[in-house]
Parts: C-alpha cells; sequence; structure tokens
C-alpha cells in the first residue's frame, strides 16, 4: 500500500501541473472545474471534527492527572502568542523596507471587489467569535465542520471519561473502533486528492492570469521569501534548540502534507494527517491532540505576516502611509479578530477588510488591489501556519516530557515508516504515549 501512495503524491504533482496549464491555455474550462477541487476539501472536512474529538477523549482518558492536559494547553497558546508576535513584527520589518505599494491605482472593479471583501470580514466579531466556540449541541460539534467547538467538545468529554475511573474503559475502547474507521475513511478519500488539486488549481489559475501576477509580483515575490525566512530561520533555529531535530528533515517527513495544502490552498486538509503523524513521530496523543486542533486557530504565523505586510502595500498604494504606532494598533486588532480563520480559503483577505473598515476605513478600496492575486498568497499563509503547527508540537512534547527522541530519530531516519494504509500505528506500540503516559492505559497506545 505504501508503494501505492508514492504513486498517488505523483499523480497530485501531475495533476497540479495539469491544472495549471488549463488554467492559462482554457480560463473559462479552468474556471468550471472549481467545484472538483471544492468538493475534494469538502470531503477531508467531513472527518475532520470525528478525528479530533476521538484523538483528543483518548488522549485526556489515558492520562491519569488532569493538570497534565492544562500544562500542554498553557504552553501551547503562550508559545502561540509570541511566535505571532515575531511574525507580526517581521512582517513590520519587511514592508516597511521594501515599499513594494508605490506606483499602484486603483480601478472601480478593485473597489467594488474590496466592498465584497470588507463586508465578510466585518461579519462577526470577537465575542461572536467566542459564542461561536459553544456548539448547539454535543452532536453537532461533529458535524459542522468547527474546530474549536469539536475542542471544547472533546476536551469536556476527555475529563468526562477521566473522571469515571474503570467505568470509562468501555466508553475508550469503542472511541478507538471508531478513531481506527475515521481514519480509514481518510485513507479512502486521499484517492481523490489528483482529482481535487486538478480543479483547485485550474480554477485559480483561470481566474487569475497572467496580468494580475505581474502588476503584483513584488509583493507576491517579497510575502514568499518572508514566509521561507521565518520558517527557516526562526522556526527552525527553535526547533533544533529546544529539540535537536533538523527542520527540513521534518518538513521532508511532512511533504505530502504540505503538496497537498499547496493543491488545495487550505491548510485544513492536512489537519488530520498531522495529528496521526505527530504521533507516529513519537508525540503523546495528548499533545498532539491538544497541540495540533488549537494551533489550527490560535497559531497564525502565515496570517500575521501577511496582514502586516498587506496592510503596509495598501496603505503606501492608496497614499496614506501610516505611522508606526498606527501600524501596531491596527494589526493587533487584525490578529485577534483572525482567529478561528486559518484552513478557510480567503479568510485572511476577508479579515484584513474588516480591519481596515473598523479602523481605517480610507484604506477600504485598497484592499482590491490583492484581491486577484489572494489565493496564491492564501496558499503562502497555508503553509507556513502548517509549518508553525507542526513545529509547535514537536517543541510542546519536549517542554512537557512527552517526546520520544528515539523514535523521532527513526522515523525521520525512514527506519519507521508512516503506514499510509490506516494513518495509525495498530501494531506498533512505540509510536504512542510519551514518557509520562507510558504506565497508563493500553490504549494509550493505539
Amino acid at each position: 500500500m505504501r508503494d501505492r501512495t508514492r504513486y498517488l503524491y505523483l499523480a497530485v504533482i501531475g495533476a497540479v501541473l495539469l491544472g495549471i496549464l488549463v488554467g492559462f491555455v482554457w480560463p473559462d474550462v479552468g474556471k468550471e472545474l472549481k467545484p472538483l477541487g471544492t468538493g475534494f476539501v469538502a470531503l477531508i472536512q467531513m472527518v475532520i471534527g470525528p478525528i479530533i474529538f476521538c484523538t483528543i477523549v483518548l488522549g485526556i482518558g489515558s492520562v491519569r492527572q488532569a493538570a497534565k492536559v492544562g500544562k500542554v494547553g498553557g504552553l501551547a497558546l503562550g508559545y502561540f502568542i509570541v511566535m505571532s508576535t515575531v511574525a507580526l513584527l517581521i512582517g513590520l520589518l519587511v514592508g516597511n523596507v521594501i515599499d513594494p505599494g508605490s506606483g499602484l491605482h486603483l480601478s472601480d472593479a478593485a473597489r467594488q471587489a474590496a466592498e465584497a471583501q470588507a463586508a465578510k470580514g466585518g461579519e462577526s466579531s470577537t465575542v461572536d467569535f467566542l459564542l461561536g466556540i459553544i456548539p448547539k449541541t454535543l452532536v453537532s460539534s461533529l458535524t459542522e465542520g468547527s474546530v474549536l467547538q469539536a475542542l471544547l467538545v472533546a476536551l469536556l468529554a476527555g475529563f468526562a471519561i477521566q473522571a469515571m475511573g474503570a467505568k470509562g474503559e468501555p466508553i475508550l475502547r469503542t472511541i478507538e473502533h471508531f478513531q481506527r474507521l475515521t481514519f480509514r475513511i481518510l485513507a479512502m478519500i486521499m484517492w481523490a486528492a489528483p482529482v481535487g488539486a486538478f480543479g483547485a488549481i485550474a480554477a485559480v489559475v483561470g481566474e487569475t492570469g497572467l496580468e494580475a501576477l505581474k502588476s503584483l509580483a513584488i509583493i507576491m515575490v517579497a510575502f514568499y521569501i518572508t514566509c521561507l525566512l521565518f520558517v527557516g530561520v526562526v522556526l527552525g533555529s527553535i526547533l533544533w534548540l529546544v529539540a535537536r531535530i533538523n527542520l527540513w528533515s521534518l518538513l521532508k517527513y511532512l511533504g505530502r502534507e504540505f503538496l497537498l495544502i499547496l493543491s488545495t490552498s487550505s491548510s485544513e486538509t492536512a489537519l488530520p494527517r498531522l495529528i496521526a503523524k505527530m504521533e507516529h513521530l513519537g508525540v503523546s496523543k495528548t499533545v498532539a491532540g491538544i497541540t495540533v486542533p488549537t494551533g489550527y486557530s490560535f497559531n497564525l504565523d502565515g496570517t500575521a505576516i501577511y496582514l502586516t505586510m498587506a496592510t503596509l502595500f495598501i496603505a503606501e498604494a492608496t497614499g496614506a502611509p501610516l505611522q508606526f504606532g498606527e501600524q501596531i494598533a491596527l494589526l493587533l486588532f487584525m490578529m485577534i479578530a483572525s482567529k478561528g480563520a486559518a484552513g478557510v480559503t480567503g479568510a485572511g483577505l476577508a479579515t484584513l477588510a474588516g480591519g481596515l473598515q473598523a479602523h481605517r476605513p480610507a484604506l477600504v478600496d485598497g484592499v482590491g488591489l490583492i484581491v486577484g492575486i489572494d489565493r496564491f498568497m492564501s496558499e503562502a499563509r497555508a503553509l507556513t501556519n502548517f509549518a508553525g503547527n507542526s513545529v509547535a508540537t514537536v517543541l510542546v512534547a519536549v517542554w512537557t516530557g512527552d517526546f520520544d527522541r528515539e523514535r523521532a530519530n527513526q522515523v525521520l531516519a525512514g527506519q519507521a515508516p508512516f503506514d499510509e494504509s490506516t494513518l495509525l500505528d495498530e501494531d506498533d506500540d512505540t509510536g504512542g504515549p510519551g514518557p509520562d503516559e507510558s504506565g497508563d492505559r493500553e490504549l494509550s497506545k493505539v
């Protein structure tokens, strides 16, 4: 099966190249293929809630002390805040240095596009976001596609099962079997990846065209370079200093997930696989189950860089540059407003427009300048966010003592390949719990 999955991802690469060709040569046909990509992403999103629920419940239900879960969550959130701030400052620095917005002019079409995005960004507030974490019912948290709702219900269920003691064992075993089922379904869905990638890329290229890419190449290239430097220098250095793991070996291990994100422009499509691969790497179920889903809403490194650089770009392009104090105030607001937007294509653009409308309405029209290339920048945002979350998961595991370093070395060296057919280590006990969980229930070794 592993050999067959290699051909699957070669097919994804071929589908991406074919999609680019179709989008350029027959743009109208490319636009009509968009439902293929949308359908594939929807299939992945269908299983995200159940997988998050199962993973977290098994992780929490398998540890004896509830305080350990709070420690993991506290460390993760603290790290997310620090790294988002670092990303924001890097975006400010680069945006102020390159000054890419000069010389561009707004058209009526661009103004109309900006108004549409501002309307999207203004649809929700911080209060709405917080209240939106609470689902209507326990079951709806697994069916409505909200990562944070599934996370909340899973935490409650995990603590409840933990408090039940031995009586909770049958429930854990049932959830364990359901987890195997959902991962099997995900493995089946992945065989549709080439079709989804073809449709998504063909539609993006068909809608964008070459002219928009040429006229806005500077901001695009600068953004991609900034994201690469952030991942390679900042994240790579921290990962080596704390975990003694080479960043590029970790990114190579997650190569198929990066390809999936690149072809769909959504980091959410790789969320279930990231949880499974982090556990296979030697991260405990508790750390992987809490850090990864939480990071998808709170660890938005790529989005932070995008918001800062895009804001400065628009301010310069519209002839209304921001003072440093104004930059900080506006971008801190948008950082808060962006929580929960990860994995949703175009959410970064809506957040940008909504933030400008709330604080500097005169700049909103400038959003229309980057509407055409936002999908390409969305890919860089998603890839950077994903890299940041994978690094964060390893770091939190190391800090909490839930990281099997020997196992990680074997996996990254290719000696313990990931099972693409099940996405679970069903016959391998070495990739499950961390050191503090090894004496707990056998269920922690799924």
